[in-house]
């Protein structure tokens, strides 16, 4: 495989937090693959599979979770690092990680978690993803976390772009094993918060079509939007409207990695070492101009249209409750914790409620609402919007 200048490389990397001694042999796989695979097999990913992307809940199978978003965005970004000659087993480690600290219930719950945590620091769904990987998460026997190397972990930290002001949990990581947060991150960190952008500003078009939030008619106010359609009817004339539904996505994201491809391209040129890309002090890896603004005009319309929707934002204030209501739970009462939750409970704050709240944060969606429906008594209601 072609290997760009620019390119992150395994070989050269800045190594891991913890020295790890090994019996046999390791195999093939290179550092960064061997981060892609320590992602994979942690329960954190796992656990990805039953928390909200978009819709809370959803009954229906066919409905995103953050695990089939964080699938989708490897596949985009892997696609973009293989054009660029970047690496793609990191690309594909900082897609895959990059939802990790997410708790459940999405924006809804993380919003209830920086209320509950104010005073002890707040709460960042970022941070957060770094502080599982790096301490929680820790299968090995001879170090805490996973041990991910210093290109993933600073990927993780700054996928969108330099942190001037880390909060606690970043910051005692970045202590800890210094990660350059003032810095612009590797092109393969770039690429992967762009392929995000990518595949959460067209799947959750899907499911909000699929969902009933959406109609044709809502889309084709964007004007970037209706000429899409206006070719693929063309194309398509007699094929069923939920294929040219579907085609209309697919075309839409071709374009937007077409776009992303050529303007990175130009941005690139003369960049001849990793290096380059941390110093240059601005973001290298884009969309063009045109293409920039025409997402942005699509996430304004999600957000009026879907996001915001009035189900959408009644069900997201039932989702809050319940986390809102387990913290308090677990504050005012430690034993309701498991067994080995509450052995390790810090005695003093604010290392309590953060404790608390990494318990919390790791909740799959449906654990918090029976957790909430044993402290209490009473299964909450409301939590499908679809």
């Amino acid at each position: 495989m072609h290997r760009a200048p620019y390119a992150s490389d395994p070989a050269a990397s800045r190594g891991r937090e913890f020295g790890e001694e090994r019996e046999g042999s390791r195999g093939p796989r290179s550092e960064f693959q061997r981060d892609r695979d320590r992602i994979v097999h942690s329960i954190a990913f796992r656990r990805l599979r039953s928390k909200t992307q978009v819709f809370v809940s959803p009954d229906g199978d066919h409905y995103r979770t953050r695990l089939t978003h964080s699938i989708e965005v490897a596949q985009i970004g892997r696609v973009l690092a293989r054009e660029l000659g970047l690496d793609e087993d990191l690309t594909e480690a900082l897609c895959l990680g990059h939802d990790i600290g997410h708790p459940p219930f999405g924006h809804a719950g993380e919003q209830a978690l920086e209320e509950a945590m104010a005073g002890a620091g707040g709460y960042d769904h970022n941070a957060q993803g770094l502080r599982t990987l790096a301490r929680i998460e820790s299968p090995y026997c001879d170090h805490e976390g996973l041990n991910l190397t210093w290109e993933t972990l600073e990927g993780l930290a700054k996928h969108n772009g330099p942190v001037a002001e880390p909060g606690w949990a970043l910051a005692e990581i970045d202590e800890a094993f210094p990660l350059d947060l003032h810095s612009w991150p590797s092109l393969e960190a770039q690429v992967a918060a762009l392929a995000d952008d990518i595949a959460y500003d067209n799947h959750d078009i899907d499911d909000g079509l699929r969902a009933g939030f959406l109609d044709l008619d809502d889309l084709l106010v964007l004007d970037s939007l209706a000429d899409q359609w206006r070719a693929v009817e063309k194309r398509f004339p007699h094929a069923p409207r939920d294929r040219q539904l579907r085609e209309l996505i697919r075309t839409q994201i071709g374009l937007m990695v077409n776009d992303m491809l050529s303007h990175t391209r130009e941005q690139v040129e003369g960049i001849r070492s990793v290096e380059e890309v941390r110093g240059a002090g601005r973001p290298l890896a884009g969309f063009s101009p045109t293409m920039r603004e025409q997402e942005r005009a699509l996430k304004r319309f999600m957000y009026d249209r879907l996001y915001y929707h009035e189900e959408q934002l009644a069900t997201a204030k039932r989702a809050h409750d319940v986390i809102a209501k387990l913290f308090a739970a677990y504050h005012r009462d430690p034993t309701a914790m498991p067994a080995d939750w509450l052995a390790s409970l810090p005695a003093a704050e604010p290392q309590r409620s953060r404790h608390i709240a990494d318990f919390i944060a790791g909740m799959t969606d449906r654990y918090a609402i029976t957790q909430c429906a044993r402290i209490y008594g009473r299964m909450p209601e409301g939590l499908s919007n679809v």
